[in-house]
C-alpha cells in the first residue's frame, strides 16, 4: 500500500474512507494473473466491497460479480460488465423473478429451495451450496463449517435426486486465509462430493482467499485449481472479496478531543461502531499510519468517538509526539466490509467516499448529509 501523504491527509474532509486506486488495480492484476495461469474465473464478491465507481477499472480484470441478495445483484448488473452469480440463503418469492432477471448463476442453500424455485430458473445456470464440514479458522461467526451452521447441505442431508437440476456446486468455508487453508478443504468436499462432479459444468471455491497478500502461496493456489480442472473437467470460480480491495484503502478522521481517565483518550470524527463495525464485531485492532503497540513509542493514546456508545473504542495506539486537536489519522485497509457496513447510529454522519488516483490527486466521489440520516427512518 503506498502510505498517504501529509499533504493529502490536510486537504480531505473527514471523516473519509479514501480508496487507493492504484492498489486496488495491483490488487486486480495479480487476481487476472491466476486467471490465465488456470483459466479459472475470478469474481468480485461485493459484499466486502461495492464503491461501483472503481467497476469499470475492476472489470478489465475480473470476470464479473457475486451478490448476497436482489440489491448486489441490481448493482453487479447495472454496473460490472460480466456474469452475475447470487446466493442467498434463502429466496423470498417476492424477489425472485427479478433476481432471475438480472442474475447469470443462482446457487441455493438448501435442497428444499431448489426444488422450490427450480422451475423458475429458465435460462440460468442453477448451482447448491454444500457444506464440506471442515473448519479451518478459530473465529466461529465466520465459520460457516462450525457446528450448527444454517450454511450449506451436508453429506448427509444431500438428495441425489438434485443432479438432473443443477449445474455446480459451490462451498465457502474459508476466511483471511492461505492456500493450504483451501487444500485441506478442497480434500474434504471431494471426500464427500467427489462422486456428484462427473457431469457438473462449474465448482465455486467460494471467497476467503487472500490472494493479494504478500505471504499468500499463488504457486499452491495455481496448482489446486489446475489439478482439479484437469481431473474433473469442469469450470472453477473463486469469489474473493478482501483480495480485490486489500490495503487498498484509508479512512481518515480528525482529533476532535483529549481527555484523560487512567489515560489519554482522544474523541476522533470516526467511530468503530458506526464506520468501522468489524472492529467491534470479530474484534480486530486496525492498523494506523505512523503508530505503534500501546506503550511501543513515547505517547500513548486510546482512540475512540464523538458517538455515545461507552464502548466504542477503536483501540489504544503510540505516537512519537503528543496529539493535538485537530490533527489527521488515517486507518489503513479501510476500503473493505465498510463502506458496506457503516450505519447512522447516534445520527452519527456517514464518511465521504474519495479516491486517491493514480496520478497522485484526490476526488471525492460521494458525500452523504442529513437525508441519508433522515430516509433511512419515518
Amino acid at each position: 500500500m503506498i502510505k498517504p501523504s501529509r499533504d493529502i491527509f490536510g486537504e480531505i474532509t473527514t471523516p473519509a474512507y479514501v480508496i487507493d486506486e492504484a492498489g486496488l488495480r495491483r490488487n486486480a492484476e495479480i487476481l487476472h494473473e491466476i486467471t490465465v495461469r488456470t483459466g479459472c474465473k475470478i469474481l468480485l464478491a461485493q459484499k466486502a466491497f461495492s464503491a461501483f465507481a472503481l467497476y469499470p477499472m475492476l472489470s478489465e480484470y475480473l470476470c464479473g460479480t457475486t451478490a448476497s441478495g436482489l440489491y448486489e445483484a441490481r448493482l453487479g448488473r447495472e454496473e460490472f460488465p460480466g456474469e452475475v452469480h447470487v446466493f442467498c440463503p434463502a429466496y423470498k418469492d417476492s424477489e425472485f423473478e427479478e433476481i432471475v432477471s438480472v442474475s447469470d448463476h443462482i446457487v441455493f442453500n438448501s435442497v428444499r429451495q431448489l426444488v422450490k424455485f427450480r422451475d423458475r430458473c429458465a435460462g440460468k445456470s442453477i448451482g447448491l451450496r454444500v457444506n464440506p464440514e471442515c473448519s479451518t479458522q478459530e473465529t466461529a461467526i465466520y465459520d460457516p463449517c462450525a457446528e450448527g451452521s444454517r450454511l450449506g447441505v451436508r453429506l448427509c442431508d444431500f438428495d441425489d435426486s438434485v443432479l438432473g437440476y443443477i449445474d455446480g456446486m459451490h462451498f465457502h468455508t474459508l476466511c483471511e486465509q492461505n492456500s493450504d487453508a483451501l487444500e485441506k478443504t478442497l480434500a474434504a468436499f471431494e471426500e464427500k462430493f467427489g462422486r456428484y462432479i462427473p457431469g457438473l459444468k462449474w465448482v465455486n471455491f467460494g471467497g476467503g482467499h487472500h490472494i493479494t497478500r504478500p505471504d499468500y502461496d499463488r504457486e499452491r493456489l495455481v496448482r489446486l485449481i489446475s489439478d482439479f480442472k484437469a481431473k474433473y473437467g469442469v469450470e472453477v470460480y473463486l469469489e474473493p472479496g478482501e483480495a480485490v480491495a486489500l490495503n487498498a484503502g484509508w479512512l481518515v478522521t480528525e482529533v476532535m478531543d483529549i481527555v484523560h481517565n487512567g489515560l489519554d483518550i482522544a474523541l476522533l470524527d470516526a467511530s468503530a461502531a458506526c464506520h468501522m463495525p468489524d472492529v467491534l464485531e470479530m474484534p480486530y485492532r486496525p492498523p494506523l499510519f505512523l503508530s505503534g503497540e500501546a506503550g511501543e513509542k513515547a505517547c500513548t493514546y486510546r482512540l475512540s468517538s464523538r458517538t455515545c456508545l461507552a464502548g466504542d473504542i477503536i483501540g489504544d495506539y503510540s505516537f512519537d509526539a503528543p496529539l493535538e486537536i485537530g490533527d489527521r489519522l488515517c486507518f489503513e485497509d479501510m476500503a473493505i466490509y465498510s463502506m458496506v457496513k457503516n450505519n447512522t447510529f447516534n445520527g452519527m454522519p456517514l464518511p465521504d467516499i474519495g479516491i486517491l488516483r493514480e496520478d497522485g490527486s484526490y476526488e471525492v466521489i460521494k458525500r452523504f448529509g442529513y437525508e441519508d440520516f433522515k430516509q433511512r427512518l419515518s
